[in-house]
């Protein structure tokens, strides 16, 4: 009889064993699936959309931009439409360009000059992954969102940048001057410490006019 026990017990200790390990792994393999837990998160922040606290849908903004969230696209153009805090707005804006309503870029552009979010909005556009969305706009504004335009290019742009801001450069206005040379310098120093990757040369081998890639060094 004790040892009728004693197999009853190592049974049970085993099969415990067993069914922990297989709930763990279940659970490692929902924290696994892809897109579940981007997909949770990204719902869950646009819950906070609706939230009485500006500051807290701003943060759920820019946190659907981030995630560039393209499957509340909708939800954001409802929110955006009843805003009533301009900096939730810009907010709002972000979001939907980076959900792909390039329209929105316009409202970043033109809160340049507006005191309270232009330091948000230049935020904003220094994300940019590129400069060109930028350049329709640098020869259609002036003053104060010419330099800010001129401020994000100095941190976004490329080499063609470069003839782009050049006439700036040149401006009489001493302010929109400074600032386009002041991006012409910081773009130069960043392509001039881009590396470059050399194609690989042909190297003949001298035998029926063969040939085989030879490395760049």
């Amino acid at each position: 009889m004790r040892s009728k026990g004693v197999f009853i017990l190592v049974l049970s200790i085993l099969f415990g064993s067993q069914a922990q390990a297989f709930a763990t792994a279940r659970a490692g393999m929902r924290q696994d699936e892809p897109g579940r837990s981007t997909e949770v998160t990204s719902a869950e922040v646009a819950r906070k959309l609706s939230s009485r606290s500006p500051f807290e849908r701003r943060k759920a903004a820019e946190e659907l931009a981030r995630l560039a969230a393209v499957e509340h696209r909708r939800l954001a153009e409802g929110y955006r439409v009843q805003e009533k805090d301009s900096r939730v707005k810009l907010a709002l804006d972000w979001a939907l360009y980076r959900m792909g309503v390039n329209d929105t870029l316009f409202h970043l552009v033109e809160a340049l000059d507006e005191k309270g979010r232009a330091e948000q909005s230049v935020g904003y556009l220094k994300q940019l992954e590129g400069p060109e969305p930028l350049y329709v706009f640098l020869g259609r504004v002036n003053g104060l969102k010419q330099i800010r335009l001129l401020e994000v290019l100095a941190a976004v742009g490329d080499r063609g940048t470069l003839d782009k801001i050049k006439s700036y450069t040149e401006s009489t206005d001493p302010l929109i001057a400074d600032a386009a040379k002041f991006a012409e310098r910081e773009i130069t120093i960043r392509v001039e410490e881009t590396p470059t990757v050399e194609p690989k040369r042909e190297r003949k081998t001298g035998k029926s006019g063969e040939s085989e890639e030879e490395p760049p060094f």
